[in-house]
């Protein structure tokens, strides 16, 4: 099997690549954000006051990772922890005025890198193309129980 021609190494790199360019513009345009953190806003502007572990299962970054980034996030000013009036273990993740300010600023910047990421592209070669990944994730879901899926590894 030539390896080169398989899709792994062309996601990797494409992700690696895509990952760094978000970065790198973000430091251009002086917006004071990681991509990492970039997912936290859009995630919490599409829905507000999020449990830390439902936050963390839709960012898909595990409970551990996703504390230390909601510390740096905090020490921003960007988001807030609040214990959840049902129950006070629960810990809900909130925008602050800065953190709505800061996706506000990210925003037009982002939706220019995914226009020059898709140019050239015709919409069914985009559709096409998230088909295909959807399809990906889900053999790779049902692999590995690590990685979200709920089946012992396969391979």
């Amino acid at each position: 099997m030539d390896l080169k021609n398989t899709l792994g190494p062309w996601l990797g790199k494409t992700s690696k690549i895509i990952g760094c360019l978000i970065n790198e513009v973000l430091i251009v345009n002086k917006i004071d954000l990681t991509r990492e953190q970039w997912v936290v806003l859009i995630k919490l502007n599409q829905q507000d006051g999020l449990a830390q572990n439902q936050l963390a299962f839709i960012t898909e970054r595990d409970k551990t990772s996703l504390t230390r980034l909601i510390n740096i996030m905090e020490r921003k000013n960007l988001v807030v922890r609040k214990a959840s009036k049902k129950d006070k273990r629960v810990k809900l993740v909130f925008l602050t005025e800065t953190g709505k300010t800061a996706f506000k600023k990210a925003l037009p910047v982002m939706q220019n890198i995914i226009q020059n990421l898709q140019k050239g592209l015709t919409q069914k070669e985009i559709k096409d193309t998230i088909h295909t990944l959807q399809k990906l994730q889900n053999n790779l879901t049902f692999l590995s129980a690590n990685c979200g899926g709920s089946h012992k590894l396969k391979i």
